[in-house]
């Protein structure tokens, strides 16, 4: 994949090209906005000083303000073993040289991504939601499935992406509160004296300011978009390689969808990082955002139809069967080898909506720091961490617990 890792390199800088001059492009149209031409050069060098701040951000810490934007919090292996098991089984299966750091979201809606600069240092986090629901071999698909990003260094063009798109959404909303801010106080002295010097020009470079601030962001996203399909149909590719079992993160794209629990932790910048558009709370907030990836039940049809090998170019072919069009995959991986198909080892009993729930709660309370004192009658105590006493009274038989 090698020829995949270079070409997503190539488009991290291309993007950063990209995002510098829109960022460029705006700093300079709106300081003629304000400042004539002089304010052209100001608003220019204004934005090229936000420019470098924010790659900089973006290539020293851009994970982890993405990873704190989504509430996502480190854990250690005591809070869910087996997450840590499966990772550590797909890191070893994708040749890694490092496991991701992991990280769980205290929310109910299941979902998951990846971050990071390089698989050096990279994160994997997951939902709550998405530990409570899945079984494992599903949630194996998942974490397959995130891996890939990883090995493809797809998470760098994502940090990239996402910081630099923050950035010129925010460029643009403080130009356009101000905008509305100024209106609302019936104008600037400048705008004053420049209807009395030139008030047909100013009125020009106004509107086109403010059509600029509009049209920016939707511009950054349409590239982030137009680019980020392919790598979650190839990030697919990759789970089904890597677990050897396809139909692992077909049922789990399945329940992730299936769900339809309003995700309270995602944001305009974030959604297009998970590995299925979260679901928002107010059906605008995240309009138009679906098209950063294919139609899952396509996604699932292409794995499901996988049925005589989980090689690259077992993908290839049943891509081109499903969707009828050109294949996604790079030419060195339709030389990939076959791979068989094994079976999946989770029972397909089913777990009640009921137990869902306590699981999920159960976790969401270990993320933030609850401890849990089971007593010799059978009750579990759910203690927050800013339980101070040593020792707690159990409401059902009266037996003072030690606190640990």
């Amino acid at each position: 994949m090698w020829e995949l890792i270079r070409a997503n390199k190539r488009k991290s800088v291309w993007l950063m090209v990209f995002m510098a001059i829109v960022l460029l492009g705006l700093g300079a149209i709106m300081g003629g906005a304000f400042g004539g031409q002089q304010g052209l050069i100001f608003g220019a060098g204004i934005a090229a000083i936000v420019f470098l701040i924010m790659a900089l951000v973006s290539f020293s810490a851009g994970d982890q303000i993405l990873l704190a934007a989504s509430g996502a919090k480190k854990v250690t292996k005591k809070v869910h073993p087996q997450l840590f098991n499966v990772v550590e089984e797909m890191t070893i299966a994708a040749g890694l040289p490092k496991m991701p750091d992991i990280y769980i979201i205290a929310d109910q809606s299941p979902n998951a991504f990846a971050t990071g600069r390089s698989p050096e240092r990279a994160s994997v986090a997951v939902t709550a939601g998405l530990l409570g629901r899945l079984n494992r071999d599903e949630l194996q698909g998942v974490i397959a499935h995130e891996i890939s990003h990883i090995l493809h260094r797809d998470i760098l063009y994502v940090t990239v992406a996402g910081i630099m798109i923050g950035s010129i959404v925010m460029l643009s909303d403080i130009f356009l509160r101000s905008m509305l801010y100024g209106s609302l106080m019936g104008g600037s002295r400048r705008r004053c004296s420049s209807r009395s010097n030139n008030d047909g020009g100013a009125a020009i470079m106004m509107v086109i300011a403010i059509v600029a601030a509009i049209v920016a962001p939707i511009l950054a996203y349409m590239l982030y978009f137009s680019l980020s399909r392919r790598r979650e149909y190839l990030a697919d590719a990759g789970a089904a390689r890597l677990t050897r079992y396809p139909d692992g993160l077909a049922g789990a794209l399945e329940k992730i969808s299936g769900a339809k629990v309003p995700m309270e932790t995602a944001n305009k910048v974030t959604a297009p990082m998970y590995i299925a558009p979260p679901v928002a709370k107010d059906k605008m907030a995240f309009a138009g955002l679906g098209s950063t990836h294919p139609p899952i039940k396509e996604r699932v049809k292409i794995l499901r139809n996988m049925t005589h090998g989980a090689s690259l170019k077992d993908y290839s072919q049943s891509f081109a069967t499903v969707t009828g069009g050109k294949t996604v995959m790079p030419v060195s991986g339709l030389k990939d080898s076959a791979i068989d198909l094994q079976q999946g080892e989770s029972s397909s009993k089913k777990v009640s909506q009921k137990k869902q729930l306590k699981q999920i709660n159960d976790i969401m309370r270990m993320v933030n720091g609850f401890a849990f004192i089971n007593c010799g009658c059978g009750l579990n105590m759910k203690l927050p961490g800013n339980f101070n006493s040593p020792s707690v009274k159990c409401p059902r038989c009266g037996k003072m617990n030690k606190v640990g």
